[in-house]
C-alpha cells in the first residue's frame, strides 16, 4: 500500500493525502516511488476532475531528504543528477494533468515542500503561524533543485524572487498570498481540503485553471526577463554586492543567482536542467556539507536536548532574579519577559533598575511601531518586569541568574546575600565569561544549585546561551536551565567548568593570534582584512576594541589572583601589547578613549596612526595564506582541546557554539565540523607545518592525530 492515500470523490476529485513513514514527509525514495505511482494514475484516471494534494502530518512537506544530500560525494554526480530529473519529471508531468491540482497546505511547506505545492494550478494554506512557506535551501550550501529558483522567477519576477532564493526567507501564509505566492488562505484547517474541492468545482468547464502560468500562450516574466533593460543595472551589480557578502567563500549564493538569471533567460524546461545542474554541483562541496551537518542535524540534536539530562521532568520557570540591571541584565530581563515570566530586576538603586527597564520598553515600542505587537501585549510584557533595589523582592524566585562586573568577590558577595530568597530547591546562575563555575560557586549554601548561564551581547538578538556546569552542579539544576533556556528560545550548549569555558576561551585565541600577528611587524588593515577573509564578521584588531582591552586588562589581573593566568597558553605576548596601550597611551578600547583604530562621531574609523610606529615593520612579509590559517586554525586547535579534556561534552555543542555565540566562519560549519572537511590527515599535517614555523601552539592536540590515525570523524 503506498504512503500515498488516493482517494476519488463522487465529484471526480482525487485526494491525494501523503504520510510517509516516520513524523514527517520527506522528498526521499519513499517520497519518489510513490509520487510516480501517483502521477501514473492520475494520468490513467477516467472521469477526473481535479486534484487536491493534502498532509496526514503536522508538517505539510519538510522537504529534501539531507541524509541523501550528505551522502552526495564526488564521482556520484551522474547519479545524483538523474535522481533530482525523476523527481522534476513527475512534478512536471503533475502539473501538466488536464485538470487543475490544488496544494491543501495544513502546515509547514519548506524547500521541497514548497516545491511540490508550485507544481500545483492553485494553493491554499491555513491561516496560523505555525505554517511557515518558503525555500531556504540556501542556509544550507544549497539550492532548490525541485525546480523551486524556475517556478519562483516565473512566478514573481526576478527581482521579487530572489531575496526568497538568496536568503532563504520565510513567511508566512498571508504574507505569502500578498507576494503571490499562493492563492487564499482559509482560517480553519478543517476548511482546506473542502475549500480545494469547492474551489475545483467552481471552476470545472475553465480550461486556464488547468494550465500553469508559464506553461500559458504568451507567458512574460513578470518585471521582465534576463534582457529587459529594467533588469540590466540589477544584474550588473548584483554578482559585485553577491561577492562582496559571502567573500567568495559560499558557493551556493552564487550558484542560486546563476540559475536565476537563467530562468529569466531560458525556456522553462531548459531552465530546470540547468537549476539540476547547480544543486548537483553543490551537493558535493565541502561547504554544503559542513552547513547540512551543522545547521540541521547538529542544531536539532542540541535543540532536542541531546545534552539534557534524561528521566528529568519538564520545568518551567515562572519568576526569575536578575541582579544587576547593566547592558547584560536588561536584555535578560526582556527575553525573559517576552517568554511570560515575571523578572525582578534589581540593581544598586531603583533608578538604575528602571532604567534597565526602559531597555525593554525601547525595544517594545519598536515592535509596535512597525506592526508585530499590539499597545496591550506591549504592556502585559512590561509589566511583568519590576524594577527594584530591594533583595526582599526577590523572594520566591525559582531562578536567580546575577549579571554584575567579572569580579570574584563581588560575586561571592552577592550570592551570599540574596542565595537564601530563592523558592525551595530554586537554581542560581552566574552570568559570567570567563570566571570558573566551581570557584564562583565555593560562596554558595548550595553548590549543586548553582550553575553557569552565559548569555551573549546584544541579549535580544543572539541566539545561544552557554550553560556552564560547576563540578557539583546536580542534573536536576542543569535541567532546569537548559528548560528555561529553550523557554526563552535561545539555543543552549551545555559544557564543563573551565577557565573561559568554551566560547571565550576558543574566541580568545583568535583575538590573540590577531595580536601575536601586530607584534611580528604585519600590517593592522592586513591583519583585520585576513580576519574577514576567512570568513569572520570583523577583524581580530576591531573585535578587541569593541570587546575593551580596558576589560580585558582587569580580566587578566583577576585570572593572576586566582592564580590562572596563562592557564590555557601563553599570553604574554598579547599582555604586553595590551599593557602599552592602556597603560602608556589610554587605549582602552572603542568606548575607552579608542583602541587600535580611532573612531568618528560619524561611526567611522581608522587605524591609530601611533600603532603604525609601534608595531609595524614593512620589510616583514608573512604569508597571506599563513595568516589566515593562523587566525582560522588558532580556534579550531582550541575547540579540539576542549573536546578532547571533556570541556565540550560533544561535538554539536562545539560546532553550535562556536558558529551561534563567537561568529566562527558560516562555511566551516562550526570549528570542529571543519576538519571534517578539510580532511584529517591534512589538518594535522598543516597543524605541523605552522608549529614548525610559528610555535607548539599550533601542534595537533592528540585527538586530533588520533581521528587521522583511524579516519573517524568528529561527530
Amino acid at each position: 500500500m503506498s504512503v500515498f492515500k488516493y482517494e476519488k470523490d463522487a465529484n471526480g476529485i482525487v485526494t491525494v493525502t501523503m504520510d510517509q513513514t516516520g513524523p514527517v514527509n520527506a522528498m526521499n525514495e519513499e517520497y519518489r516511488v510513490a509520487m510516480a505511482e501517483t502521477v501514473d494514475k492520475l494520468e490513467q484516471e477516467e472521469g477526473l476532475a481535479g486534484v487536491v494534494f493534502a498532509s496526514a502530518k503536522k508538517v505539510f512537506f519538510a522537504g529534501g531528504d539531507l541524509h541523501e544530500l550528505l551522502a552526495a560525494e564526488p564521482g556520484n554526480e551522474a547519479q545524483f543528477m538523474d535522481m533530482l530529473r525523476q523527481v522534476k519529471d513527475k512534478l512536471r508531468r503533475l502539473e501538466k494533468l488536464p485538470v487543475p491540482v490544488v496544494a491543501a497546505i495544513n502546515g509547514a511547506a519548506l524547500g521541497g515542500g514548497f516545491e511540490i505545492c508550485l507544481a500545483c494550478n492553485y494553493r491554499l494554506a491555513w491561516d496560523d503561524k505555525s505554517v511557515q512557506l518558503g525555500l531556504p535551501e540556501v542556509t544550507l550550501g544549497l539550492l532548490p533543485g525541485g525546480g523551486g529558483v524556475v517556478r519562483m522567477v516565473n512566478l514573481l519576477g526576478l527581482e521579487k524572487a530572489l531575496p526568497y532564493l538568496l536568503e532563504g526567507k520565510k513567511v508566512t501564509p498571508v504574507e505569502a498570498l500578498a507576494e503571490g505566492m499562493i492563492h487564499e488562505v482559509v482560517p480553519s484547517i478543517e476548511d482546506l481540503v473542502p475549500r480545494a474541492k469547492a474551489w475545483i468545482l467552481e471552476n470545472k468547464g475553465n480550461a486556464e485553471a488547468a494550465v500553469q502560468l508559464w506553461d500559458r500562450k504568451g507567458h512574460r516574466i513578470p518585471g521582465g526577463d534576463a534582457s529587459s533593460p529594467k533588469l540590466a543595472q540589477l544584474l550588473m551589480m548584483a554578482p559585485a554586492m553577491l561577492r562582496q557578502k559571502t567573500r567568495g567563500l559560499l558557493p551556493a549564493p552564487e550558484k542560486v543567482l546563476d540559475c536565476a538569471v537563467e530562468a529569466a533567460r531560458l525556456d522553462l524546461d531548459t531552465a530546470l536542467e540547468i537549476e539540476s545542474a547547480g544543486l548537483t554541483y553543490l551537493a558535493v562541496t565541502p561547504q554544503a556539507k559542513n552547513m547540512i551537518s551543522t545547521f540541521f542535524f547538529g542544531l536539532n540534536k542540541v535543540n532536542g536536548g541531546a545534552s539534557r539530562p534524561q528521566g528529568i521532568a519538564p520545568y518551567t520557570t515562572k519568576k526569575v532574579g536578575v541582579l544587576g540591571a547593566g547592558m547584560m541584565g536588561q536584555g535578560i530581563a526582556y527575553v525573559s519577559a517576552m517568554a511570560g515570566i515575571e523578572v525582578i530586576l534589581k540593581d544598586i538603586s531603583e533608578e538604575a533598575a528602571a532604567r534597565g527597564k526602559a531597555y525593554s520598553e525601547k525595544l517594545l515600542q519598536k515592535r509596535v511601531a512597525r506592526g508585530r505587537m499590539s499597545e496591550e501585549k506591549m504592556q502585559q510584557v512590561l509589566g511583568l518586569i519590576k524594577p527594584t533595589a530591594q533583595d526582599s523582592d526577590l523572594t520566591g524566585c525559582d531562578l536567580i541568574i546575577e549579571a554584575v562586573f567579572e569580579n570574584i568577590e563581588l560575586k561571592h558577595k552577592i550570592t551570599k546575600a540574596t542565595e537564601g530568597y530563592l523558592a525551595d530547591n530554586g537554581v542560581w546562575g552566574s552570568n559570567t565569561s570567563t570566571l570558573p563555575i566551581t570557584q564562583l560557586a565555593e560562596a554558595s549554601g548550595k553548590p549543586g544549585n548553582f550553575i553557569g548561564i552565559h548569555f551573549f551581547s546584544p541579549v535580544d538578538k543572539m541566539p545561544l546561551v552557554e550553560i556552564i556546569c560547576g563540578e557539583q552542579t546536580s542534573d536536576e539544576t542543569l535541567a532546569r536551565a537548559f528548560d528555561y533556556t529553550r523557554q526563552i528560545r535561545k539555543t543552549p550548549i551545555v559544557v564543563n567548568d573551565s577557565l573561559g569555558f568554551f566560547t571565550s576561551r576558543t574566541f580568545g585565541t583568535y583575538l590573540d593570534e590577531g595580536v601575536r600577528l601586530l607584534s611580528e611587524g604585519a600590517h593592522p588593515v592586513q591583519i583585520d582584512a585576513m580576519g574577514k577573509a576567512i570568513g569572520m564578521p570583523v577583524g581580530p584588531l576591531a573585535v578587541y576594541d569593541e570587546v575593551s582591552l580596558e576589560l580585558t586588562r582587569k580580566a587578566q589581573a583577576t585570572w593572576k589572583e586566582m592564580g590562572v593566568l596563562d592557564k590555557w597558553g601563553d599570553g604574554s605576548i598579547t599582555r604586553e601589547v595590551i599593557n602599552t596601550m592602556v597603560e602608556q597611551y589610554g587605549r582602552g578600547g572603542r568606548h575607552h578613549g579608542g583602541g587600535f583604530y580611532e573612531y568618528s562621531e560619524d561611526g567611522g574609523k581608522t587605524i591609530w596612526a601611533k600603532l603604525y610606529e609601534l608595531y609595524y615593520q614593512p620589510e616583514v612579509a608573512i604569508d597571506e595564506q599563513d595568516m589566515k590559517d593562523r587566525l582560522l586554525f588558532r580556534p579550531v586547535i582550541e575547540s579540539l582541546k576542549c573536546l578532547q579534556t571533556g570541556v565540550l561534552r560533544s561535538v554539536a555543542d562545539g560546532n553550535i557554539g562556536s558558529i551561534m555565540g563567537i561568529g566562527a566562519p558560516v562555511w566551516t560549519g562550526g570549528y570542529i565540523q571543519f576538519v571534517n572537511t578539510y580532511g584529517l590527515q591534512r589538518f594535522v599535517d598543516r597543524c605541523g607545518e605552522l608549529a614548525a614555523q610559528y610555535g607548539e601552539r599550533f601542534a595537533a592536540p592528540q585527538i586530533a592525530v588520533e581521528h587521522a590515525s583511524s579516519g573517524e570523524l568528529f561527530n
